[in-house]
């Protein structure tokens, strides 16, 4: 397992401060009672829904589009897939290496964009995983079409964010970042937000067909998160790259 530098070909679709957000953050992704506790807790949720559409990972070739610090990367690999985890934030990488290296799961992360991913190495991918990434980019629909060109004919590709609405900034900002302070304050940037509308329409555009929507929901009462119909806050949707006509 290595992680690999690679000098941006093109303009990076990052914020510097959201990357120096998680970088500040990065020595505790693997702590699940951290700041990363909610993404520890939906792990199996996110994977439990790729396998629900892939079937077995096993053999697979996937990529993790925004690994972090390599959480559902690690996971998917231990399923038997050959992952490939990319991100802009160098030392989520680096622990994300370090960790590997103690779990022995094997995983390839690589410092470079998605679009420079897109390009060095289109249709390559049996699965492709974008979750928790759009909402922290300029161009989100830059960063679908990226996915989208990596994914082979007829493979998968999922994306989780957030909606955007009144309900989504009371519960996914006041409610998680100020009162039950499941993350820190200044995670999410409301505006940055996606309706599912407008990522199903960055979705047709980049020639993937969405297949299926479903919400993660949050008790607070049992902290126990679970996937839902209602897509209200956090949502994920599974898309596939139609297959050539014959």
């Amino acid at each position: 397992m290595n992680v690999t530098e690679q000098k941006p070909d093109t303009p990076q679709n990052a914020d510097q401060a959201e990357l120096d957000k998680f970088s500040a953050l990065a020595s505790r992704w693997w702590d699940p009672e951290s700041e990363f506790k909610p993404l520890h807790a939906i792990n199996p949720l996110r994977l439990g829904w790729i396998r629900q559409h892939t079937g077995s990972l096993a053999g697979k070739k996937v990529l993790d589009v925004g690994c972090g610090g390599g959480i559902l990367s690690e996971s998917m690999a231990a399923e038997g897939a050959e992952v490939t985890g990319i991100d802009l934030a160098e030392k989520s990488l680096k622990v994300a290496r370090l960790h590997g290296l103690e779990s022995g799961v094997k995983v390839d992360y690589q410092l470079i964009s998605a679009e420079d991913m897109a390009r060095k190495h289109p249709g390559e991918f049996d699965v492709v995983t974008c979750m928790e990434m759009l909402e922290h980019v300029p161009d989100p629909g830059s960063i679908v079409q990226a996915c989208a060109t990596l994914v082979k004919p007829g493979g998968w590709v999922f994306f989780s964010t957030i909606n955007r609405n009144p309900k989504s900034f009371l519960f996914a900002i006041v409610g998680a970042e100020f009162i039950l302070r499941l993350l820190p304050r200044g995670t999410h940037n409301y505006e940055n937000f996606i309706k599912p509308s407008e990522l199903a329409a960055a979705v047709r555009r980049a020639g993937l067909s969405a297949q299926a929507f479903a919400g993660m929901e949050y008790n607070p009462v049992t902290q126990i998160y679970s996937l839902s119909g209602d897509t209200s806050v956090n949502y994920l949707l599974a898309t596939r790259k139609e297959e050539p006509a014959q």
